[in-house]
């Protein structure tokens, strides 16, 4: 199909984006990659009567490294997340999760930004950043405030983000320990019918820290607390992997789709989990 008319702005630098989503309010919205956007568009289930490309403001597509802390802009592509090579090597996580993200095609243009700030229950990136426990930076007429990720999401395409604010950057402490993240497709360019990310950290044989997430398996990603603290203090056994499985069982609430009905949903979302704390504990 093809989307309802709209004007196009491309400003150069922030304030002047700022000042047309202040100008047209709720008409107007922000575009990063437009890969979550423009399909809504076509499909008439978003009507944007003025769009916001982002492409011309400087500063959004940038990857810092300073110490422990990693902070990715908005503009920055799942190309260049797994093109950078200091990426890669403090937060090994970002690179398996963008890799299984759509196709090629797909990542060269679809951004960090795009990915997280819509609140697309679908989405991969924002099950992972609540894993990482990362930070959004929001900048609005008021300034610019952060917002946890683990905070961010209220319901499916609802966030904490005003309507004339803009998210600019993620940001999270490079993890430590082992890390996997693993994801159930029908096919290549799907969204996921189950994802998990796992870190785990090892000291002396034992699980010191866990964090554990899944994706597309409720209205707002999860990320599970009592499922990581089955795992916390513990040698990570066969029982006790199943004891995390089962307490991320009860915190998602899958709804029958196009991928399937619910007992399939948790199923997948079971047998992803297990697979994603067998690899982050094998990696610790």
């Amino acid at each position: 199909m093809i989307p309802a008319a709209f004007e196009y702005h491309r400003p150069t630098n922030m304030d002047g984006v700022l000042a047309v989503l202040q100008e047209h309010g709720d008409d107007a919205r922000v575009l990063a990659g437009g890969h979550s956007l423009i399909p809504m568009m076509k499909l008439r289930m978003a009507e944007v009567p003025h769009l916001i490309d982002l492409q011309d403001v400087a500063g959004l597509n940038d990857i810092s490294i300073s110490g422990d802390t990693i902070w990715i802009g908005a503009m920055v592509t799942q190309h260049d997340i797994i093109d950078h090579a200091g990426l890669a090597e403090a937060a090994p996580i970002m690179r398996e999760a963008s890799l299984q993200i759509a196709d090629p095609q797909v990542r060269y243009m679809g951004t960090v930004g795009g990915n997280v700030a819509n609140g697309d229950p679908g989405n991969d990136m924002p099950g992972l950043m609540q894993c990482l426990d990362a930070s959004y930076t929001l900048v609005g007429p008021n300034g610019e405030r952060s917002v946890k990720a683990r905070d961010f999401y209220e319901a499916a395409y609802m966030t904490d983000r005003d309507d004339d604010e803009v998210l600019t950057a993620v940001s999270f402490a490079a993890p430590a320990g082992g890390y996997a993240y693993e994801k159930q497709k029908r096919k290549i360019g799907d969204y996921a019918t189950a994802a998990a990310a796992v870190l785990l950290v090892k000291e002396g044989g034992t699980c010191s820290s866990a964090s554990v997430a899944m994706t597309n398996l409720s209205d707002t990603p999860i990320w599970s607390e009592a499922a990581a603290s089955a795992l916390q203090i513990t040698s990570v056994d066969e029982a006790l992997i199943e004891a995390s499985v089962e307490a991320m069982l009860g915190d998602i609430d899958p709804t029958e789709d196009n991928r399937g009905p619910v007992e399939f949903k948790r199923h997948a979302a079971a047998v992803i989990l297990r697979r994603a704390i067998v690899q982050a504990w094998s990696r610790a």
